[in-house]
This record gives structure tokens, sequence and C-alpha cells, in this order.
């Protein structure tokens, strides 16, 4: 006898129909697991594995509940690995960055001799090139420390027109050739800089501001060459993790091209843009307000205080200790820093200033503090805070105003920082931990290319004091060190907040951008002199791999 079976009614069939799609899991575009994730969330919780669906972290958790509950059309076993949020470089210049890679790189140089040698072979490659310009020197590094002259120039460059700049930007050495182009003599005088003339002649020294007018007659790049070096240079950027860029001062040229290219999909990397005060930049963001998409944010201006302490043009409270006649100097009048503020304030937009020696900053804290009042969430930023007054340090918190540092600039500056200021004078410099201390987080940036692109170089930085060779033993001023902890905030969730983007990234959580690296190794974990020798495995995007190590 053969027995029917009565068909299944509808919601015995929808119930089926459910119970298949629990067993399939739940659709995610991505899956981390079998990982070591440092979430940097409020309470630094540590997951196994996190699913990402349409760009976006979707949850967080251990890896077998993920696994079970979600299909991915990706997974990726991480062996282990740690995971941190997508690394954010505070202070930067991607834009500066990608165009100096047309030019000589000097960097590294042990002599003015080896600068020539630089020189020379980048132009044998370059013959057709108009200018031959180049960036990275730095007088510290030489036996002989001292600012060259433009005679080897003159002699081996008369009628090609040459300036190389020093690695921080803030001075810079131009031939005879260059500064007849640019108008320069030994009569030129210049607001925030410094035409250096010694028994009445040029040296070809200039110092800021002193450069410009040299720098103006240069041959501007193509958008097509700038497109070829943006990517190049952003590549570079992915390979050491980052995957935010703030971008310290940019045209509205360059604003627009970034743009463009990331809408086009020929760039991926998130950029802050901080925009300088040129009155074309003002006339049209003070009208249209600030511009984000989902990779660009602009919202903030550049301003710059002053100059750098190496070239000493940092402005200082008093003489500087190895050159008891100088003190430095403002790049602006007072006025000027005063009416900038009160533009920035009245048209909502982020004031952030350059500021390293501690009589810039004193004047730039004070008139932030004129217009902020007291507590309050406009978040301007002080750029370096490299040598701060203590009686100075209270009023980062008073005003809510943010130090942004950059950790290698201690270590490349401690061996000759003394001499600059003193050794009473340079205990008040570099003071990361003070600065945290006003406001509880302190955003972490290189300054690229005035130091190494590499983010891992500045959490080394940040939390053992020493350099790449881990001098000195025990660290230069360690009573300004920061935790690993604090120096990973810095670079991630804190930095995010300094951009007013922490809603948006900074750290693995629902919701949130999935940006995020793999390393190698656990910087959380290993020893200090191990860390600048960690490797990036994989930098993802928004759930996309930008790089991958193998």
């Amino acid at each position: 006898m053969i027995k029917r079976v009565a068909p299944l009614g509808v919601s015995a069939l929808l119930c089926l129909s459910l119970f298949s799609a629990c067993q399939q899991g739940q659709k995610a575009d991505l899956l981390v697991y079998n990982a070591t994730v440092y979430t940097v969330n409020e309470g630094f919780d540590k997951a196994q594995a996190f699913a990402v669906k349409e760009g976006k972290i979707l949850e967080v958790g251990s890896s077998e509940a993920l696994r079970k509950k979600y299909q991915a059309a990706e997974e990726v076993d991480a062996h282990g690995k740690p995971v941190y949020p997508g690394l954010i470089d505070a202070h930067a210049h991607f834009y500066g960055y990608a165009g100096n890679q047309r030019e000589a790189d000097l960097t590294g140089t042990t002599s003015f001799a080896e600068v020539v040698q630089r020189l020379q072979a980048h132009q044998k490659n370059n013959p057709q090139a108009a200018w031959l310009t180049g960036r990275g020197w730095d007088q510290n590094d030489w036996q002989v420390k001292q600012f060259p002259t433009k005679d080897t120039l003159d002699q081996l460059f008369p009628n090609l027109p040459v300036i190389i700049e020093r690695v921080d930007g803030h001075a810079s050495l131009a031939n005879q050739k260059a500064l007849d182009l640019g108008g320069v003599t030994p009569q030129t005088t210049i607001t925030g800089g410094k035409v250096e003339v010694k028994n009445g002649k040029l040296t070809g020294i200039l110092v800021d501001k002193a450069a410009d007018q040299v720098v103006a007659k240069i041959p501007a790049p193509s958008a097509a060459e700038l497109t070829r070096a943006l990517k190049k240079a952003e590549q570079n950027i992915f390979e050491v993790g980052l995957t935010t860029v703030v971008d310290a001062g940019l045209s509205k040229y360059a604003v627009n091209l970034i743009d463009s290219l990331q809408k086009k999909g020929e760039l991926n990397l998130r950029v802050y843009a901080m925009l300088t005060p040129s009155q074309e930049n003002k006339d049209h963001y003070f009208k249209t307000g600030p511009y984000t998409t989902n990779k660009l944010n602009v919202r903030s201006f550049k301003v710059y205080g002053d100059g750098a302490l190496g070239s000493r043009g940092a402005c200082l409270i008093h003489p500087y200790s190895d050159r008891p006649t100088e003190s430095g100097f403002l790049l602006e009048t007072v006025q000027e820093y005063k009416d900038l503020a009160a533009q920035m304030y009245e048209h909502n937009f982020q004031m952030n200033t350059h500021a390293i020696g501690d009589s810039a900053n004193r004047l730039i804290l004070q008139i932030y503090g004129d217009n902020l009042k007291g507590k309050n969430d406009r978040r301007w930023r002080v750029e370096h805070a490299q040598v701060v007054n203590p009686t100075d340090v209270p009023l980062f918190g008073k005003f809510s105003i943010l130090p942004s540092v950059q950790p290698t600039h201690a270590t490349s500056d401690m061996y000759w920082a003394g001499e600059r200021l003193g050794m009473d004078r340079v205990k008040h410099a570099y003071a990361f931990k003070a600065l945290l201390q006003q406001n509880n987080m302190i955003p972490l940036g290189s300054d690229f290319p005035v130091e190494h692109i590499n983010p891992l170089y500045g959490f080394h930085s940040a939390v053992a004091r020493q350099d790449a060779k881990n001098y000195p033993i025990g660290g230069f001023q360690m009573e300004n060190a920061l935790s690993r902890e604090e120096a990973l905030k810095g670079t991630t969730i804190w930095a995010a907040y300094a951009n007013f983007e922490e809603k948006v990234k900074g750290s693995i959580e629902p919701g949130k951008m999935a940006d995020f690296v793999i390393l190698d190794q656990d910087i959380m974990t290993i020893k200090p002199e191990a860390i600048r020798n960690v490797k990036v495995l994989s930098t993802y995007l928004g759930g996309k791999k930008m790089y991958s190590r193998n």
C-alpha cells in the first residue's frame, strides 16, 4: 500500500526557505577571520574577525560566530596576524611628495659633495629639463654643519637654473642663474623670509618666503605629469599601510585634480585637505563652504606661523643658543594671523597653523584663544607644536586646541636641537606626553616628505624615542614618550577626530569604513627595536585590497 504525503502548505514552504537561508548564512562581501584584531574602539577591545559589506564594517566578533553567521564572497584567513584600523597620517604633503618624484632625491646625503653628485646624475638622466631641482639635503647630517653656498652649482651649471630644497622645505639653495631669473639681488628683502648675504654677495641660501619668487619661475608640470606622479605616490603610501593622508597646504587646482581623479577611480587614497589661505581659496571656499565626498574632505586651512628649527627660521622667545643675534621670525604679520583666525571662525573652517618656536606657539595659542573663548568643538590645530613654553601648554586644554605632532621630528632633531635651544629650553621641546594630557588625545603624523612616509617609524619614535639605529640607549627625553596604545590611537582614532571623521573611520567598528591593514608582526607586543622592520602584508580600503606584499 502506497502512503500519500500531503503537499506542503505555503507557510511550511516559507519556513523551509527561511531555514535554508539561515543555513547558508547572511551575505557579506568580505570576512576576515583568524586574526588578532585591534578594534581601537572605546574599550580598546580585541577581536578575531569582522565582516564587511558595501565598503563598511558589518559586524566584529569571534571567528567561529561570524563564519557561521555570514556567507562572504571573499574570505581572508589572517593566520593569527595582527589587524589594525587603516593608518592615518595626520600631517603630510601627499601632493608635494608626488611632485618630488620628478626631482633629484637628496635625502640621506652625508656631504654637499654627495648632493652635487646626485644632481649631476639626475641632470644626466633628464637632459631636456628646463630646471634642475631637488629636495632633501640637511647640513646637520654633514661633517661641516653649515649651509652650503652656490659657488659649485654656478661652476657646474652656469646656464641651467638650479634650486634645491632643504629637507624641511624651509630653506633652499639656488645658483646664480636661478637667482637672476627670480630677480633676487643682495638688496632683496622679504617679509617672512631671509636672503643670505655675506661680504655683500649672495650665498644662494633662501630661507622660507625668500625662495618664493625663484620657485615661481619654475614651469608648472602638466596635469598628465601630475596624475602619473600622484598614482605612483599613492601606491607607495598604500605599501606602508596608510589609508588616509592629511595633505597640508593645497591650492584649489590641486584639490580639484585630486577630486577628479578620485571620482574617475584613478586615485583611491582618502585625503583630508588643508587649503592654503590664498585669496582664491578663501573667495571660493568661504562662499561654497566645506566640501566632502567619501574620499575627500575639504574643511580646513593650513597657515604658516614660522619657519623650521634646523634653518633657524623657527620664531623663539629668546635668541638661538648657537646664534645669539637671531631669534627666527614669523612668516606673516601678527595682524594677518588675527584676520585669518577671525575669518576661519566666521566661516566655520578649521584653522591649522604651523608653529615650531615657542614664540610662534605662544602667539598662535593666544590668537586662537581670543576667538575660541573657552572649551569648544572647532578642533583648531597647532601643527608641529615643537617648542612650547611650559606656561603656554595649558592653553591647548583651555581652548580645546589639538597639538598635531610628528614623532620622527624628535628623533631626527635630537642630535642638534640642544645646540639650537640650549639644554634648558630643549626640555620643553617635543613634549608629546604633556601635550596629550591637555585634551587626552594627540594626532600623529610624519610631515612626509620631510620625514619618511612609513607610519611605523613614527610609532617607534613615539614609544621608544629612538632613531632607526635605536639611539640613544634609554631614549630621548623619555618623560614625553607615548604608550603603544596612545601611539596607535594617535595614528587612527585621534587622527580621525582631528579631521572630524571619528564617526566614519579610525577604528574597526560596525558602520565605519572598512579601511584596515594587516601586518606581519604585532607592533603592540614585539620589542621596540623590531618595530621599524615590521612589514605590511595587506592594505584594504573600503574592503578592497589596495596592496598585497605577496
